[in-house]
């Protein structure tokens, strides 16, 4: 019989890419969602709400292993006071409603593999190299995530495998991080932003859902870990070599950071600020990227 993954923002961008990998490789797929939708062949949807604290509980006892995905988004609005409240509720209720239901049950899992950020490292400016050991900061991105995989913890005390997988900045075909850039690039209009230093640590949505599955897969895998290409990828590196795949050199002087902070308010700091993170503890699993190269994972995922 095959293992059945249920997925929690399964819907969207990289769980969608996850979805298909998971199928690929043998495994059924159930997706926890808001609205009703159509059952196929290999993928089986049940209605949740947090809001409402309600999930259907059949959705968890036919799981073997849930990968939680779903949250509100960190960049989708500007962060007024109740834009963070509910950026770490969505992320602090969704986990506490399905331990819940796992508590009631006495459900026991394989594995449950909680997304994180690399935000967790806070928002620096320099070159430190940021490892699993490396202190969370205090920021709001610091503490989101720190609540964030709190959250996630709380499962493993009812003595199921926790893994938490610290996400950067993810490439992917027509979605995600590329699609809000493109249509500036492709018109010849891109700029590094700020002073252009900042870090930016990447990585292809085919390799993050390849984590995901080596998480599943491999039961020597607890805790934390980094999902980002271990490169020296800058703001100004990355602006540069996107538009030199449209065909072009920057021409437009970097955007000030005045004028972003101006538009964005503290959510600025996404963009003016960055970290490098170390790769070298997935890697020590025996996990391998298939995209190391910023250039050749930007051409995969705009067809170049």
């Amino acid at each position: 019989m095959k293992k059945n993954v249920l997925i929690s923002g399964g819907t969207g961008f990289i769980g969608k890419n996850l979805t298909h990998l998971l199928v690929e490789n043998g495994f059924s797929v159930s997706i926890l969602s808001r609205s009703q939708r159509q059952n196929t062949e290999d993928v089986s949807y049940y209605q949740w709400d947090v809001d409402k604290y309600y999930i259907d509980e059949n959705a968890v006892a036919n799981a073997d292993y849930v990968i939680h995905l779903a949250g509100e988004g960190i960049a989708d609005k500007r962060w007024t006071a109740k834009r963070k409240q509910a950026i770490v509720e969505s992320r602090e209720k969704s986990i506490q409603l399905i331990y819940d239901v796992l508590k009631k049950n006495n459900k026991k899992l394989d594995a449950f593999v909680s997304a994180s950020g690399i935000g967790i490292y806070g928002a620096i400016n320099g070159s430190e190299i940021c490892n699993e050991n490396t202190p969370p900061a205090n920021d709001f991105l610091g503490t989101t995530c720190q609540k964030w995989e709190a959250a996630a913890d709380s499962i493993g005390s009812l003595g199921i495998r926790v893994v938490k997988i610290r996400t950067g900045l993810v490439l992917g075909k027509e979605d995600g991080f590329l699609k809000k850039l493109t249509p500036i690039f492709k018109f010849r209009l891109g700029a590094a932003l700020g002073s252009g230093k900042q870090y930016m640590p990447w990585i292809h949505v085919d390799d993050l859902c390849a984590i995901y599955l080596e998480a599943l897969n491999n039961n020597t895998m607890n805790g934390a870990y980094n999902a980002a290409v271990f490169d020296n990828t800058t703001n100004t590196v990355f602006s540069k070599t996107l538009a030199k795949i449209y065909g072009y050199s920057l021409w437009l002087p970097n955007v000030p950071a005045f004028l972003i902070k101006m538009a964005m308010g503290e959510m600025a700091q996404i963009l003016l600020t960055g970290r490098r993170v170390s790769s070298v503890k997935i890697q020590e699993t025996g996990f391998k990227f298939q995209f190391t190269a910023l250039k050749t994972a930007l051409r995969d995922c705009l067809g170049k």
